[in-house]
């Protein structure tokens, strides 16, 4: 039950603004959301055809350039002038290798081999699918309904950070996948320009990463420069480097910027630290979520230390005091 939610959820934030400027021209909630869904299903249909398939066929071979590139960085670090000892490093190698071949090999040969992983991942899609519709048909209705069950202040608070949080939710979604098609259409074009194989798998897996703030990026960068390196020498790796430093400044100087018009008012080190703590707790999808559960997180305490900003009147005043109290 939880992943179909956080998938809605996540999907529902993408699709509203369409949904919503459907319903302020005059459509039925219903047909506006039968209208984006299917719209929804056309689209990842479409990217499914033209993308994802060639991606999956060449995954081992991305996965095997990650490998041996990993192999070269090891022979170099044992040469002049680093002049490493073989034993220092062998370990750390080995797991890096064995991480590259199971973070990248793996998902697709899941897929592939697990019969259980493939039914719970349709269960899960449908699932979300019936969610994104219900909530793009009845998502407004939420929180009056929502104010009408809670006793007291509650049903003030409550709907205020729900709606707060969905807010928030939305920039973040929206804003890291327009980033994450600026960063894989610049970083695909210059890989294609050098000259660099597996273009296609690279910039999707730019975009994935781009979902993973910090890490994601970094991640996505070390397997095109590894790829670069063994597929077309130093020169060309340093290229591909520079490439991604200039589109990656781009990125924290023009765009986010531009695309995000507030932030999630997190500090780097926050967001670092929760993207660690995510993917430890709950591997790939636990890095996934591990950001918006925590600008979610900072939401409340920030709703609760507005709450709480008020200093109370004094006592003895009661209604007799005309001025206002300055809060703390």
């Amino acid at each position: 039950m939880v992943w179909p939610l956080i998938v809605g959820l996540l999907l529902t934030t993408l699709t509203w603004p369409v949904a919503r400027f459907l319903r302020r021209r005059g459509w039925r909630p219903a047909l506006a959301a039968s209208v984006v869904t299917v719209s929804f299903l056309v689209v990842v249909g479409g990217v499914v055809a033209l993308i994802a398939v060639p991606v999956a066929s060449q995954s081992g071979e991305l996965t095997d350039g990650v490998v041996e590139g990993i192999q070269k960085l090891r022979e170099w670090a044992a040469g002049p002038p680093l002049n490493i000892e073989d034993a220092q490093i062998t370990k750390a190698v080995d797991t890096a290798v064995a991480r590259a071949q199971d973070g990248l090999g793996s998902m697709v040969g899941t897929v592939v081999t697990g019969v259980s992983t493939v039914v719970n991942g349709v269960v899960t899609a449908v699932l979300a699918l019936f969610l994104m519709f219900f909530f793009l048909k009845d998502g407004p209705r939420f929180l009056p309904w929502l104010a009408r069950q809670l006793p007291g202040r509650l049903a003030t608070d409550v709907p205020t950070v729900a709606a707060r949080s969905w807010d928030t939710l939305g920039a973040f979604v929206r804003s890291q996948a327009a980033v994450g098609l600026l960063d894989a259409v610049l970083i695909g074009l210059g890989l294609w320009i050098v000259g660099v194989p597996l273009v296609l798998p690279l910039a999707v897996l730019t975009f994935v990463s781009a979902f993973v703030p910090i890490v994601g990026a970094l991640f996505a960068g070390f397997v095109a420069v590894l790829i670069a390196l063994v597929s077309n020498g130093l020169t060309d790796a340093l290229i591909v480097l520079a490439i991604i430093i200039v589109v990656q400044q781009l990125e924290g100087n023009v765009f986010q910027p531009m695309i995000q018009s507030r932030g999630l008012g997190l500090h780097a080190a926050v967001i670092l630290l929760a993207v660690t703590l995510g993917g430890n707790v709950a591997g790939i999808g636990g890095s996934l979520i591990a950001v918006p559960i925590t600008a979610l997180i900072a939401v409340v305490w920030n709703y609760v230390r507005e709450q709480l900003s008020d200093a109370p009147q004094e006592p003895g005043t009661g209604g007799s005091h005309t001025g206002d109290v300055a809060p703390t």
